[in-house]
C-alpha cells in the first residue's frame, strides 16, 4: 500500500490546468449539476482506461522477463516524469483559454462528457501521468486495484467545483471565478511541485 500513497499526489497533475478550469465553468453554467456529472463521468472513464492500459502493458512486460526487476522501467518512469516537467514548464504562459471554453456554460450533456473524456485522455501531460502511475504500480508488484484510489481522487478533484457549488450555494458564484483565476496563474507551479516530489521518490527507489 505504500506505493499507492506515493502516486496519489499525481492526481493533482491530472486536473491542474484546462481540466479544472473547464470543471469550474461547467459548475457555473445553466445546468451545473447535470453537465458536471457528465464531465466527471468522462474524466473518470478516461483515467481508468489510461491507467489500466499502462498497468496491463507494464505487467505483461514484467511477465515476459520472468518478473525480474528491470532498471529499464525505472529509468523509463524517470524519463516520463522529466518530460512532463518540460511539458508543464513550456506551457506555463499559455493562459489564453481556447475558443471552446466559451461554450461550456451552455454545454449539452454529451458535450460535457466528451470534453471530460478527451481532456483527460489525450492531453500530453495527462497521458504521461497515467502511464507513469500505471507503470509504477505494476513495476512495484501492486495489484491493479491499488490504482483505484488515484482514479477516484482524480474524479473527486475534477468534481471539486460542483462540490463547492453544492456546499456554498450562491456564494460559489464568487469563489469559483477566483479559483479559476488562481488556477490560470498558478497551476503550472502546482504541477511542477507534485511531479518533482514523485521524481525524487522514483530516483530514490533506484
Amino acid at each position: 500500500m505504500e506505493n499507492l500513497f506515493k502516486v496519489l499526489p499525481m492526481a493533482l497533475a491530472m486536473v491542474a490546468g484546462p481540466q479544472i478550469v473547464s470543471a469550474i465553468l461547467l459548475a457555473t453554467g445553466a445546468r451545473a449539476l447535470r453537465d458536471s456529472a457528465a464531465f466527471i463521468t468522462g474524466a473518470t472513464l478516461a483515467t481508468t482506461i489510461g491507467v489500466t492500459a499502462a498497468y496491463m502493458l507494464s505487467s505483461t512486460a514484467a511477465t515476459a522477463t520472468g518478473g525480474a526487476r528491470s532498471d529499464v522501467i525505472d529509468y523509463g518512469i524517470i524519463v516520463l516524469l522529466l518530460s512532463l516537467v518540460v511539458v508543464v514548464f513550456r506551457k506555463r504562459r499559455h493562459s489564453q483559454p481556447p475558443r471552446w471554453m466559451s461554450e461550456l456554460q451552455t454545454a449539452t450533456r454529451r458535450f460535457s462528457f466528451n470534453l471530460g473524456f478527451l481532456l483527460f485522455f489525450v492531453m500530453p501531460g495527462d497521458i504521461v501521468t497515467m502511464v507513469t502511475v500505471g507503470a509504477y504500480a505494476a513495476h512495484h508488484g501492486s495489484p491493479w486495484w491499488h490504482t483505484l484510489p488515484f482514479i477516484l481522487l482524480t474524479a473527486l478533484l475534477a468534481g471539486a467545483p460542483v462540490i463547492v457549488l453544492l456546499l456554498l450555494g450562491n456564494r460559489a458564484n464568487i469563489i469559483l471565478p477566483r479559483m479559476r483565476d488562481w488556477v490560470d496563474t498558478n497551476s503550472w507551479i502546482v504541477n511542477e511541485i507534485v511531479i518533482g516530489i514523485f521524481l525524487v521518490l522514483a530516483v530514490s527507489g533506484l
